[in-house]
C-alpha cells in the first residue's frame, strides 16, 4: 500500500484560487458555495499546520557561527 503525501503549501494555495473562482461564478447555488465555503476553510486549515511546521523547524545563526531555534 502506498501513503499518499500531504498537499504543499502551494498546492493547497492553488486549491484556494480554485475555490474562490467557483465561489465568484453567478450561477452557483447557496448549498454549493456552503460546501464550497467549508473546504476553502479545510484546506486554509492545511495551510496554516504547514507554516506552523515550516516555524518550528527555521533556526537562526548566531554571530559566532552556532544555530538556536527561531
Amino acid at each position: 500500500m502506498s501513503k499518499e503525501m500531504a498537499p504543499t503549501l502551494e498546492e493547497n494555495f492553488s486549491k484556494l484560487e480554485e475555490i474562490i473562482a467557483k465561489m465568484e461564478q453567478p450561477e452557483v447555488t447557496l448549498d454549493d458555495s456552503f460546501a464550497l465555503y467549508q473546504s476553502g476553510m479545510e484546506t486554509l486549515k492545511n495551510c496554516n499546520s504547514i507554516l506552523d511546521a515550516v516555524e518550528k523547524k527555521m533556526q537562526v545563526l548566531t554571530a559566532d557561527g552556532e544555530t538556536e531555534e527561531f
